[in-house]
């Protein structure tokens, strides 16, 4: 499962990012690691890009960033 498939308001672990994605060393600097819980704060209207927590941060991420983060509902 990634990322995209949460619903607004549903938490899930981080299980592991693609490294084909462009942004997973910056994520990873950020703290977005293996285990590191997220939440899917909202799907902005046009639903890209979407808005995540994790750490007491908000992030916007593009959709084709979001596919290549794959998670597990806790």
């Amino acid at each position: 499962m990634t990322l995209t498939s949460l619903k607004p308001g549903q938490s899930a672990k981080i299980k592991y990012i693609d490294d084909s994605c462009r942004l997973s060393e910056k994520l990873q600097v950020l703290g977005c690691t293996e285990g590191t819980e997220v939440c899917l704060k909202r799907k902005t209207p046009l639903l890209d890009p979407i808005i995540i927590s994790f750490r007491n941060c908000e992030f916007a991420l593009r959709k084709a960033d979001a596919k290549k983060i794959f998670v597990e509902q806790i």
